[in-house]
């Protein structure tokens, strides 16, 4: 009797077999392959890194070392002696300020008024908007070079010379704007009509439809826009040259070319302890923005 209930028991029980650990072949042959392709796309980074590390290990070097051949990799005697000075021979610190005041209100003027023209060029259907934006895009291909001595009449009219006014405004409401208007377009066309039948059944205008559904919905787009013209603004040279004269005015790509001895030669190991220190934003800018930007540029191109 107990070894009819034993057998019976035995006979009930399942049998789970372990997992199978052994790697499939497809998976096996992947394997190399994914590794080679590590070892190619680290070796391509060598040429877009090795200048910034170059930069950053120079700046704590001696003017004798920054300039021998073949170049060290490593200074011998690091030192921060460069990034003192460069607070000492320039109020870097000021600089440093407008230019990061100065780039923040031109980003986010540009991404009020470009987000608006956008949507409006986008979802409002009106006589010549096909033809008004096509003369909007020719403002790509007008170089700054052409328009600076106009634009510095019309500044010098207003008394605004030696001020950051112009620094602001021209990028925010001229042509720099344009490729911000265009993208901000390209994303707009991209969202379904559906959402603004929504708004409109629960009672919202125009401005209404844009402001709470079709902006919050274009933050890859937003993205895209906040890092183009925060770095366009930060690397701004010719106009901080033509409208600043005063050293307190000055924004950081024209106050790197103050560091010069007596003899008007450049302190290279000062300069690039500068040049170091205003990487670090656009850096900082880059890595947060950096998966919205890629998805904003790929979404520009949906549907013209």
């Amino acid at each position: 009797m107990k070894s009819d209930l034993v057998d019976k028991a035995v006979g009930e029980t399942t049998f789970t077999p372990p997992p199978d650990t052994t790697p499939r072949p497809r998976q096996a042959r992947r394997r190399p392959w994914r590794w080679v392709l590590v070892v190619v796309m680290a070796l391509a980074c060598v040429p877009f890194l090795f200048p910034t590390w170059w930069m950053a290990t120079s700046s704590m070097k001696t003017t004798s070392e920054i300039l021998r051949v073949p170049p060290t990799l490593w200074p011998a005697s690091p030192s921060l002696e460069p990034y003192r000075q460069v607070f000492e021979l320039q109020p870097f610190a000021q600089q440093y300020w407008n230019s990061l005041y100065i780039a923040v209100l031109v980003t986010l003027g540009t991404i009020l008024f470009s987000s608006m023209a956008g949507y409006a060029f986008a979802r409002v259907k009106f006589p010549g908007a096909n033809v008004l934006f096509v003369l909007v895009l020719v403002g790509l291909l007008v170089p700054i070079e052409v328009t600076i001595v106009p634009l510095f009449r019309m500044v010098n009219s207003v008394g605004l010379i030696d001020t950051h006014w112009p620094l602001v405004l021209i990028p925010i409401l001229g042509a720099p704007s344009v490729l911000a208007t265009f993208i901000m377009r390209q994303f707009f066309l991209a969202l379904p009509g559906e959402l603004e039948e929504a708004g409109r059944m629960d009672g919202l205008s125009r401005f209404g439809i844009f402001w709470r559904i079709a902006f919050p919905l274009a933050r890859p787009a937003v993205a895209s826009v906040a890092i183009f013209m925060f770095l366009k603004s930060w690397n701004m040279y010719l106009e901080p040259i033509v409208f600043l004269s005063s050293r307190e005015n000055f924004t950081l790509p024209q106050a790197l070319t103050q560091y010069v001895d007596a003899y008007g030669g450049p302190i290279w190991n000062v300069q690039l302890a500068a040049t170091t220190l205003t990487v670090v934003p656009v850096l900082v800018v880059f890595i947060f923005a950096q998966r919205q930007f890629i998805q904003g540029l790929a979404q520009t191109g949906l549907k013209g």
